[in-house]
C-alpha cells in the first residue's frame, strides 16, 4: 500500500454487500471501483508498481474480473495477456490444473502454447480469500515454463490466509487494500 488516503480511496470504491452469495459473506463488489475511471487506472499503475520498467512476458488473468484488470495491466507494461479459464472455455490444446475450493475442488486451463519456457509472467486477480484458485493457476503456469515473477490482487482477506499461501510457493504478492472476515 502506497499511502493511507489511497486504500482509503480504494476502499472507498469498492462495494460491500452482504450475505451474498450466501448468509455470513461479504462480498467484495469491484464493479463499481471498474466504473470509477481515477480508482480504476490508479488501481491498474499501483497493481504493478513495484516491477513497473521491468521484463515482464505476459499478464496472466483468472476468469473472470482477472480478464478485465489482467488487460488493464498487460497494456500498462506492454505485455501479452493470457486468460486462465474455467475447463472446457478454451478453443485450442489445453493444460489442466485442478484446484481446492472451499468445499471441493474445480479445474482451469491455459492453452498449451500461451507461454513459452522461461517468459516472465505476472498473475492478476481481483481478490485473494483462501488462494486455492491463484495456487492453481501459479502451479499451472509453472507446469507450462512460465516464470511467476508476482501475483496482484486488489483486495485481500487475510484471515483466509491465501496471500501468505502464495508466498510460501515463492510468489511475492502485492495487495492494494484487506479487509477482515469474509
Amino acid at each position: 500500500m502506497t499511502d493511507l488516503q489511497f486504500e482509503h480511496d480504494l476502499k472507498a470504491a469498492i462495494r460491500t454487500i452482504p450475505n451474498y452469495p450466501k448468509p455470513g459473506i461479504m462480498f467484495r463488489d469491484i464493479t463499481t471501483l471498474l466504473g470509477n475511471a481515477r480508482a480504476f487506472r490508479r488501481t491498474v499503475d499501483e497493481l504493478v508498481q513495484p516491477w513497473a520498467g521491468g521484463k515482464i512476458d505476459k499478464v496472466a488473468g483468472i476468469e473472470a474480473r482477472g480478464f478485465i484488470l489482467g488487460g488493464a495491466v498487460a497494456h500498462q507494461v506492454s505485455a501479452g495477456f493470457v486468460p486462465i479459464r474455467k475447463k472446457g472455455k478454451l478453443p485450442h490444446q489445453t493444460v489442466r490444473m485442478a484446484y481446492a475450493l472451499e468445499y471441493g475442488t474445480d479445474e482451469m486451463e491455459i492453452h498449451a502454447d500461451a507461454i513459452g519456457k522461461g517468459e516472465r509472467v505476472v498473475l492478476v486477480d481481483d481478490l485473494i480469500a483462501t488462494g486455492g484458485t491463484a495456487e492453481g493457476a501459479v502451479k499451472l503456469l509453472r507446469q507450462i515454463g512460465a516464470e511467476v515473477l508476482a501475483a496482484c490482487f486488489i483486495i485481500d482477506l487475510p484471515e483466509l490466509g491465501g496471500a501468505d499461501a502464495l508466498r510460501k510457493l515463492g510468489v511475492p504478492v502485492r495487495t492494494l487494500v484487506s479487509f477482515e472476515g469474509h
